[in-house]
């Protein structure tokens, strides 16, 4: 091999382990204890995890930190993914009595799932899940073309706010890409090492006809960051570990 082609070589390969770093960011530690979604967060794990940032602005201009500020911690068990949120938000807006109407234009946590983290479409299939949980709980998300569906039996949650902080508590069944809505269904039992593709987001909206901002939890390349709800190759990797 001539130097020009080592060369080459090394950084072909620097490459590929960048990337895949990149890619795979974060490891979920299992809870050793039960938690309950209270909104308390008073479990030894959220204790012991670390804090991860809801930073990059998907839609809208930048948001000052009196506008909002969000942030996230990651636990597991066999049955489920669980998430715990902080969101300061200065203006919590409810503004829809039916929750498939413009649940995106009233304020809300985003959760997205790619239970077998394989990546692709999935504006109109179950490849990946984006669930939107509104002010009361309610979870929606799109099963064909146009037709918002409440998958209130995926997601347990509980908020509680004080002032302008929100504790929010999730506990999500994950199923796989076989799902059909209307259907019984077994959700996916979890184990050591398994990953899964995730991402969470806010939709912020004070007081316009539409959000005023969406901001979210990884980098999105290229000018249309507003992907997620139907490509789950922007999500970033976990890995859960005991």
């Amino acid at each position: 091999m001539n130097g020009k082609s080592y060369i080459l070589t090394l950084l072909m390969i620097s490459l590929f382990f960048a990337c895949t770093t990149e890619h795979t960011r974060n490891t979920v530690e299992k809870s050793k204890g039960v938690i309950t979604v209270d909104g308390i967060a008073s479990e030894k794990i959220w204790q012991s995890v670390p804090w991860l940032p809801i930073d990059q602005v998907w839609l809208g201009n930048p948001v000052s930190p009196d506008d909002f500020s969000g942030k996230y911690k990651l636990s597991w068990s066999e049955d489920a993914l669980y998430v715990l949120v902080e969101v300061k938000d200065d203006v919590l807006l409810d503004r829809f009595e039916n929750p498939l109407e413009r649940w995106w234009d009233e304020d809300c946590v985003e959760i997205f799932i790619d239970e077998d983290n394989s990546g692709g479409d999935h504006q109109f299939n179950h490849n990946a899940f984006a669930y939107h949980i509104d002010l009361k709980g309610n979870v929606v998300d799109i099963i064909a073309k146009d037709t918002p569906k409440l998958f209130n039996d995926h997601i347990a949650s509980k908020r509680i706010t004080s002032g302008n902080t929100s504790i929010w508590e999730f506990k999500i069944s994950l199923f796989s890409d076989t799902f059909i809505y209307g259907q019984p269904a077994q959700s996916i039992s979890l184990y050591d090492g398994k990953k899964i593709g995730f991402a969470i987001a806010y939709c912020d909206n004070d007081s316009s006809d539409q959000r005023e901002n969406f901001i979210g939890s990884v980098v999105v390349e290229g000018e249309d960051k507003d992907r997620g709800w139907k490509d789950a190759g922007i999500f970033e990797t976990i890995q859960l570990k005991k």
